[in-house]
């Protein structure tokens, strides 16, 4: 008699139901697992049968077939272990029921105990969209597993817990409070500050327009101007996380490998600062099972590139269709992954090789050739898709020691990133987006309107300064932020003229 097990495959932050088909066929003591399983689900041979027996049950004497149906679909992970083990012991005659409305997810030791797997949440995710019931996980993976809402979760730490429950002692329900956990949305205490960079009152000011609309912003300044701390506080001035946004954050570590299981959902906007010595592949995600990479991690958050122009053009140029679709697809020979990517991309970079072009106390050493050779690192195509690039003049000695008073805290300008982002989320709740920066072409038509006075004067600089159609839209996109951090409902001359300003030509 053929049994099954139910479980899931994730595909990117998705999923699909798997059936785990089991057979004992009369013939020589054996284990076989088909239906384009990868290595890692291959040797669950070994671990299933060790698990099975050190449990105190018995393994079948004779050919085991296991078959994970749809046979189509390339099964990674050590997910599969349980509902192969569950299969194999219903073979048996253990009191499992045969239920297609329960679902097993779980990696087994040799010694039957359970150990903690990752993408536990869209793989319950993709369980309850099909139908199932009840899951049962590994205890470290249960609350993860329990912020999928409408689905009976158990943690189990044996996998005699699992045959006990339908036998004996029955498992407890895990349940949580989501809001608990977003309330640790809320601002904590942050290492960095604005109150502790003097000056830069331009500098700061685009940042904040950043925060408050998702935008993409370039610092281009000699060394020791602050760039590199000014991008470190821009964290403390982001918003809060919605819980959808939290949920899709949390999909991605989950999918990564990165929750502990004493924080099943990621409720900071992430922070991650690149090196320039990274690769493509961990920038983008990749490897022959395909992970998320930086800029994925850095969904709904900050991916900040210090020293941009030091990274090897071929790691910049693939941000170009990442920055404009908010998605990356990943591509193999027989199957392909998609995985979400809405950062916001934050640049820090030298004016040219020395550092010091503009600089009011040291002189610039390098050659008309040489800084254009420098710029040239960085393609127009990406400059394109930069909404705001800025020059951060490094204060004189002079300046640093005048300044005597502290500069304006985090929390205050955070406020007012606060207010622009609650006028975004009311004007932009039937669009399904959050912010100014995600507007396509039909929705800046609708939300972005001149007036005759600002219409003549973006036609005039778009013939001046030879603007490219990405880059008018993102002017305008601008304008929209600057419109709403002023609590304006209307886009005026006054806020389109400061985004023109935060444009700089750098080619």
């Amino acid at each position: 008699m053929v049994t099954k097990a139910i479980t899931a495959a994730t595909l990117g932050i998705n999923s699909c139901k798997i059936e785990a088909e089991v057979d004992v066929i009369n013939s020589l003591p054996n284990i076989s697992i088909v239906g384009l399983p990868d290595s890692a689900v291959n040797e669950a041979r070994e671990r299933v049968r060790a698990a099975i027996k050190n449990s105190g049950f018995t393994f079948p004497l004779g050919r085991v077939v296991v078959n994970l149906a749809p046979a189509d679909i390339r099964k990674e992970g050590t997910n599969f272990d349980l509902p192969i083990a569950i299969g194999i012991l219903k073979e048996e005659g253990i009191s499992i029921p045969d239920d297609d409305s329960i679902a097993y997810l779980g990696e087994l030791s040799l010694d039957g105990s359970l150990r903690k797997i990752a993408g536990v949440l869209p793989l319950v995710g993709g369980l309850k969209n099909a139908g199932i019931k009840t899951v049962f996980v590994p205890a470290q993976n249960a609350k993860e597993a329990a912020l999928v809402q409408g689905i009976d979760v158990y943690g189990a730490e044996h996998l005699s817990d699992i045959v006990n429950h339908f036998t004996e002692v029955p498992i407890t329900k895990t349940r949580i409070d989501i809001d608990s956990y977003m309330k640790d949305c809320e601002p904590k205490d942050f290492a960095y500050d604005f109150k502790d960079v003097k000056g830069q009152q331009k500098a700061k000011k685009a940042l904040e327009i950043a925060a408050a609309g998702g935008h993409n912003i370039l610092m281009s300044g000699s060394p020791g101007s602050g760039k590199t701390l000014m991008a470190k506080c821009l964290a403390s001035i982001l918003p809060p996380l919605e819980l959808e946004e939290a949920l899709e954050l949390t999909k991605i570590y989950s999918v990564a490998g990165m929750l502990r299981a004493d924080e099943p959902l990621v409720t900071i906007r992430p922070f991650r600062p690149v090196h320039h010595t990274a690769s493509p592949n961990g920038i983008i995600g990749g490897g022959a099972n395909p992970k998320p990479g930086e800029i994925s991690l850095a969904h709904r958050g900050v991916l900040f590139l210090d020293e941009m122009i030091e990274f090897p053009r071929q790691v910049l140029e693939v941000l170009r269709q990442p920055i404009e679709d908010g998605e990356v697809v990943i591509s193999r020979t027989k199957f392909s992954v998609k995985y979400p990517a809405k950062f916001m991309l934050v640049g820090a970079m030298n004016p040219c090789p020395c550092g010091f072009l503009g600089d009011r106390e040291k002189q610039c050493t390098c050659t008309e050739y040489q800084i254009q050779k420098y710029r040239a690192r960085l393609s127009g195509p990406l400059l394109d898709r930069i909404d705001l690039i800025i020059n951060v003049p490094r204060l004189t000695t002079d300046e640093l020691m005048s300044i005597k008073e502290d500069a304006e805290p985090s929390d205050k300008i955070r406020e007012r990133v606060l207010k622009a982002r609650k006028i975004q989320a009311l004007r932009y709740k039937n669009e399904g987006i959050f912010t100014n920066s995600e507007l396509n072409n039909r929705q800046i038509k609708k939300y972005c309107a001149l007036d005759k006075a600002s219409s003549d004067l973006l036609q005039a600089a778009a013939v001046k300064y030879q603007l490219s159609g990405r880059r008018f839209n993102r002017i305008l996109k601008l304008a929209r932020t600057i419109a709403d951090l002023e609590g304006n409902e209307n886009i005026n001359i006054n806020h389109l003229t400061q985004a023109l300003q935060y444009r700089v030509d750098m080619n």
